[in-house]
């Protein structure tokens, strides 16, 4: 896969209105696509990804996967639906802790070292004096 971006450009943004919600808040979308990192981090989803598959036992695709899996859970009179709406679900991913998990993660997996060596020096900064691309070659 190649990580250099031919023609990057800022990302655009868009706002959606809840029109379900009382005020009418704004959901602000963005396109990341050709952004300058968008193919690195897609390079390293996948690296993760799979090394370390994590399971997607609670995950839906779409609304249709959604009605799919709600028609074949058995519901009885007393259960109660709850729908919860969810803000700032990523708004601060502590990188320490991720990488710290990550790294156990690997460990538990048998994963060679030198890759959770790689894994490590994939920030922004690297300690080692490597730039994202040296690293991105050597995965």
């Amino acid at each position: 896969m190649e990580v250099q971006q031919h023609e990057p450009f800022c990302p655009s943004i868009k706002g959606l209105i809840k029109l379900q919600k009382p005020d009418q808040p704004i959901r602000p979308v963005v396109n990341w696509r050709n952004a300058p990192a968008y193919k690195l981090s897609k390079l390293f989803t996948n690296k993760i990804n799979y090394i370390t598959p994590l399971p997607n036992a609670f995950n839906i695709s779409n609304t249709t996967d959604l009605i799919q899996n709600l028609k074949d859970t058995p519901l009885l009179p007393h259960f109660i639906f709850a729908s919860l709406d969810i803000t700032n679900l990523y708004s601060n991913i502590p990188v320490t802790e991720t990488n710290t998990i990550l790294t156990n993660m690997l460990k538990q997996k048998s994963v060679d070292t030198q890759i959770q060596q790689k894994k490590s020096s994939c920030g922004m900064t690297s300690s080692q004096g490597k730039t994202i691309s040296q690293t991105t070659k050597t995965l």
